[in-house]
């Protein structure tokens, strides 16, 4: 039997920012909750919408992009809170385009290999640095 309500604890994971509905599950498990009681706060939080997988998946795809991130990255970060593929992909496409982002940091931090590494390293694909650098990244 768990200590708290399971809309008390979840609420309490939901303070902050928002989060997957993954995410709060497994925060209801480790707190001890059922499996039927948390389906039940759940479904309940999503009715009222404190649980958004579409929101999530929108505002952390925004911040990964605005702190410099690619579309790779971005998608795994967002499996990482278990966002469904389909989710994920509409966050991703509603971004400012990939190679846009790539431009932009390239004409902030400098058209050299180093910047195209960094930029590969935040996830950035190919297609997208070469278009930003001017030179093939995968020769």
């Amino acid at each position: 039997m768990p200590e708290r309500d399971p809309i008390e604890i979840a609420t309490r994971a939901l303070r902050h920012r928002d989060r997957s509905r993954r995410d709060v599950d497994d925060r209801l498990a480790r707190a001890g909750v059922d499996a039927d009681e948390r389906l039940e706060a759940l479904d309940a939080l999503e009715r009222v919408g404190y649980i958004d997988d579409e929101r999530f998946a929108s505002a952390r795809a925004g911040a990964l992009a605005s702190r410099g991130y690619g579309d790779r990255w971005i998608r795994a970060d967002l499996a990482e809170h278990r966002v469904g593929a389909e989710t994920a992909a509409a966050a991703i496409a509603a971004l400012v385009p990939e190679a846009e982002r790539a431009a932009a940091l390239v004409e902030r931090l400098g058209r050299t290999r180093k910047t195209g590494a960094q930029l590969a390293r935040k996830g950035f694909g190919e297609e997208s640095l070469e278009a930003a650098l001017g030179i093939d990244v995968a020769g």
